[in-house]
């Protein structure tokens, strides 16, 4: 069988840098802060953020909620951000999607500064991840699984990476992190074809699985000793959470992120990590203008 990529020991890993980090902001006066705005009482949203408020209690990251019922007008959500964003108390923001459907998605996502966005979902932080600048934040999902890699020491240079998946919050900005690593990226979907796919995915030294379709991975997709990310969060026909690999199935490859406590295990981590690098930055900025005292 394959082994498995636990995520916990590389979220305390992260957690631990954090918490050192927000303790030398401290000392600087700063207290990294981290906004949680959410509309609604969707039950995943309120799973995740219970998960984060305790991340944060561990890596010593303030958090502030700003909460509204479901039926918040998009007015009144947009003039909060706009306060987030003004707020130099506050350094980072998640927001909780999808939002309501009176809510326009895409102005909410273009009111919020890149520079506050620790959860890469404005055009300005995808555009960092798309040219490399360096400027917004990664999808924390997306630098979760780059985390993982790095933390079991499992190099991308020279080596084919086959993501499953194009979207905009793991397909698309993960094929760019990987390919800044100098790695070979095939990106499939559901217009390439099944037996393409599977021929690509067999012949990657890595796949990372983020099509959202329980099980699809099996013994036609892998190979003896591949790396295999498993990024789909779904639930069986017994209710149970899985992934997009079968583990069972696949146990031919050499290592893969089991689901529960793989990738999403990490997610909490890098919002955490993301969080007290845009305080890092904001104090920076601060006093390359000559506002620090």
């Amino acid at each position: 069988m394959a082994q498995r990529l636990e995520g916990k020991q590389v979220a305390e890993a992260i957690t631990q840098r954090v918490r050192e980090k927000s303790e030398a902001l401290r000392k600087r006066g700063v207290a990294p802060t981290l906004a949680i705005v959410r509309a609604g009482e969707n039950p995943s949203d309120l799973s995740y953020e219970r998960g984060a408020m305790k991340r944060a209690e561990k890596a010593g990251i303030e958090v502030k909620r700003f909460l509204f019922e479901e039926t918040v007008s998009q007015e009144t959500l947009l003039a909060e951000i706009d306060k987030i964003n003004r707020d130099n108390g506050i350094h980072g923001a998640l927001i909780f999607r999808p939002l309501p459907q009176q809510i326009d998605d895409g102005a909410v996502r273009a009111a919020l500064l890149p520079r506050k966005d620790v959860d890469g979902i404005t055009e300005g932080s995808l555009a960092g991840i798309f040219t490399g600048s360096g400027n917004g934040f990664a999808p924390c999902t997306a630098r979760a699984c780059m985390e993982i890699l790095d933390h079991y020491k499992i190099q991308l240079r020279g080596k084919r990476v086959a993501v499953l998946g194009r979207s905009l919050v793991i397909g698309k900005p993960v094929s760019m992190m990987a390919l800044a690593k100098n790695a070979t990226v095939t990106i499939c979907h559901s217009r390439t074809g099944d037996e393409a796919m599977r021929n690509i995915c067999r012949e990657s030294d890595i796949l990372i699985a983020a099509a959202g379709q329980a099980g699809m991975v099996d013994e036609g997709y892998v190979r003896e000793g591949q790396v295999i990310l498993d990024v789909g969060i779904n639930v069986d026909e017994e209710g149970r959470l899985c992934g997009d690999v079968d583990f069972e199935r696949a146990g031919a490859a050499g290592y893969i992120t089991p689901v529960p406590g793989g990738i999403g295990a990490v997610t909490t981590a890098v919002l955490m990590q993301q969080t007290a690098e845009a305080a890092e930055m904001a104090e920076t900025a601060k006093a390359a203008a000559g506002l620090v005292e």
